[in-house]
């Protein structure tokens, strides 16, 4: 009995390899069959397009025949604009590169053009007339024309007021006080319609109260909020204010400042700054 068996093995030993490299050939067979199969579909929608693009030009020579204008009428820019495309379609149906088009110039036409006189003659305005074009000087009442010889001053640069603004604030910072509340207060005069000039008000109050010049520094904040009730300084500048009335001794006028804060901009970090601060002067 053990020789059969020994025989048997042996077999299925060899019959093993045998089969996976059948196995193996197979697979190989049908990934080139299916590769050929691809290449064939391609290969067949091209000679499908190919072939509609045969039709369709076919059709339009059909129909180009039946109203063709006479041989002796010009062909227009459209309708050679048309062939050229018909042309160039065809030649790409075909497989074939586009055909090379003579170009025609037009001569043009031996008569000039009629000149336009362009000569106008300059007259200087009327100055009676004049007058009430001229925007009258500060203070008067609008009749007398402007006074010969004055020269309007442009505004500055506002690259060069960017500079001057922040010349005056780096003037604080740096412990030049006097100089940089100086130049500040300049600042906020000469230029009030400046996006900076409710900030250099909020920073020279605060240069007048490191100089302990809070009666001073209470004018500036008051100001900053009467002119500029819509800028990004005025709840800055009312918590000032009302640190400057407890400086001088005005509690009821602090209280005020900080709950007008407290109920118009609730929400906010210097609501919270004020509710604690009211909290502080409660008796």
């Amino acid at each position: 009995m053990r020789p059969f068996f020994f025989r048997l093995f042996a077999v299925v030993a060899l019959c093993a390899p045998t089969g996976c490299a059948t196995t193996a050939a197979s697979q190989a067979e049908v990934g080139r069959l299916e590769a050929e199969l691809r290449t064939l579909r391609v290969t067949q929608a091209k000679l499908v397009e190919r072939l509609e693009r045969l039709e369709n030009r076919d059709a339009v020579a059909r129909a180009r025949a039946v109203t063709a204008p006479a041989a002796s009428t010009p062909a227009t820019p459209a309708s050679a604009a048309a062939k050229k495309a018909d042309a160039a379609s065809a030649d790409e149906g075909l497989g074939l590169p586009p055909s090379e088009l003579a170009v025609v110039r037009l001569k043009p036409k031996k008569e000039p053009a009629p000149r336009i006189a362009t000569a106008v003659a300059v007259s200087e305005p009327d100055p009676d007339q004049m007058e009430m074009f001229i925007s009258p000087a500060d203070g008067s009442s609008g009749t007398a024309s402007a006074s010969p010889g004055r020269v309007e001053v442009p505004d500055k640069d506002p690259a060069i007021l960017e500079a001057e603004y922040e010349h005056a604030v780096a003037l604080l910072r740096t412990g030049n006080v006097d100089g940089g509340v100086e130049q500040l207060t300049r600042f906020a005069e000469e230029n009030p319609r400046h996006p900076r000039a409710d900030n250099a008000l909020y920073f020279t109050g605060l240069g007048q109260m490191g100089l302990q010049d809070t009666a001073s520094a209470a004018k500036t904040f008051e100001r900053l909020i009467k002119t500029y009730p819509a800028g990004d300084a005025i709840l800055d500048g009312m918590l000032r204010l009302a640190e400057c009335r407890v400086r001088l001794n005005q509690a009821v006028d602090a209280r005020a400042l900080y709950t007008r804060v407290v109920t118009q901009f609730p929400g906010t970090a210097a609501a919270t700054q004020a509710e604690q601060r009211l909290a502080a002067l409660s008796p």
